[in-house]
Formats: C-alpha cells, structure tokens, sequence
C-alpha cells in the first residue's frame, strides 16, 4: 500500500525565506541604531565641553580647574589649584589623564560640577567622568596635547572607542580621516597619567582596526 508523503511546497517555502529575511533585517537595522546612539553619545561628550568652559567663564570670569578664587565661587568644598602651576593664567595644567586630584585637568570637572554645569562627584580621589564605553573623559590645555600635530586652545580625550565608532564620529564631527583635523585618534596609553608630551602617533583611517580601542582626541 502507498503512503502519500507530503512535504513544504515552494510556496510555503518563499514564504518561510521571506519572514527571515526581515528577521536579519529588522536585527542589522537594530543593531545599526544602536551603533549610531553610541556614535552620538560620543559626540555629545565633546560638545558638552565648550559649553561648560564658555558657561563657567560667563559667570565666574574664570576657567574652570585654573581658577584662583574658586572657593570663593564655588564654596568651601572647590579646591583651589596651588600656585605652583599659577592659577588664573588661562591653562589648563596637568595631563588629560591625570591621575592628581589637584591637577588643573582633574579640578576641571569638580569646579563645573559645583557651579551646576555637570552632573558627577565632587569630592573623592578621582574626578574623571566616562563615556558610554567605560573610558575616562578628560581635558587639558592644547600646549599640553598628547597627540601630535592637534591643535587647539583646549584638548578633550575621551578613551575605549572602538575603531568603527572612530571612523563615524570622525565622519560626523571633522574630515573624516582619524590621522588628520581637529579630531583624531591615537593608541592606548600604556599607563595612565603621563601622556602630555605631544608625542602619541595618529592612527590613520586605513589602519584603524574596526575592533580595536583608541583614544579619540579633539581640539577646541
């Protein structure tokens, strides 16, 4: 006796194939709004910047982490940078990175904190914020660049940015070459707190490794 055997026809076949495919659709195109809010959260971290230096200057005349009266501005919590590195000269001392809570570059950010421009501690042995990806976020005075050729008054780093979001904040925010411009990209350091020596090598976009971390640097 004979059994029919019956099986997917061509149609219900199509079908299937389609409803896949827009799974794999819908999953890329998630993945790459994704991408692009990092890229964004990214970009919002240097633009914040300006807007905290232009909007201490307004109200204090000062800049923060150099300012020479900021307990008198900001309460008896500010710490005031030591004469040693001459507060009030319009730079801002000490590495990107620094590791010093009395380093201009770290009372940066508990001198905007404290007058209301940034949310964060202001007290503790560390004042660095991160980004999105976990890396410190730091500033420092662009005589003070650790990337050669950047220039600019102020020079804002942010680290751990892998190679792919580089390449589009490059595209967003400058000339799109990561070796090149008022923002660019450079390796690792292999230690935390020295790198003010304008001596790290740019990372052209044709070696920038898609999976690979850099420091993205800009100058403002």
């Amino acid at each position: 006796m004979k059994r029919n055997q019956s099986g997917f026809t061509l149609i219900e076949i199509a079908i299937v194939l389609v409803i896949i495919g827009l799974l794999l659709g819908g999953v890329m195109k998630g993945q790459e709004l994704i991408n692009s809010a990092k890229v964004k959260n990214f970009a919002t971290d240097f633009k914040n910047i300006p807007v905290y230096i232009y909007g201490y200057q307004d109200k204090f005349r000062a800049l923060p982490g150099d300012d020479p009266q900021a307990v008198a501005h900001l309460g008896s919590g500010a710490t005031q940078a030591t004469s040693a590195v001459s507060p009030g000269n319009g730079i801002i001392s000490g590495a990107w990175d620094s590791t010093v809570t009395t380093d201009e570059s770290q009372l940066f950010w508990q001198h905007v904190r404290l007058a209301g421009l940034a949310p964060g501690l202001t007290t503790g042995t560390d004042y660095l914020p991160t980004n999105s990806a976990g890396g410190i976020i730091g500033i420092t005075s662009g005589s003070n660049t650790p990337i050669s050729g950047l220039n600019g008054s102020y020079v804002v780093c942010s680290q751990g940015i892998l190679g792919k979001f580089v390449k589009q904040l490059d595209i967003q925010m400058d000339d799109g070459a990561t070796d090149t411009g008022s923002l660019r990209a450079m390796s690792i350091p292999t230690s935390r707190g020295g790198t003010t020596a304008a001596s790290a090598v740019n990372v052209a976009t044709a070696t920038n490794g898609d999976s690979t971390t850099y420091v993205v640097c800009m100058g403002i």
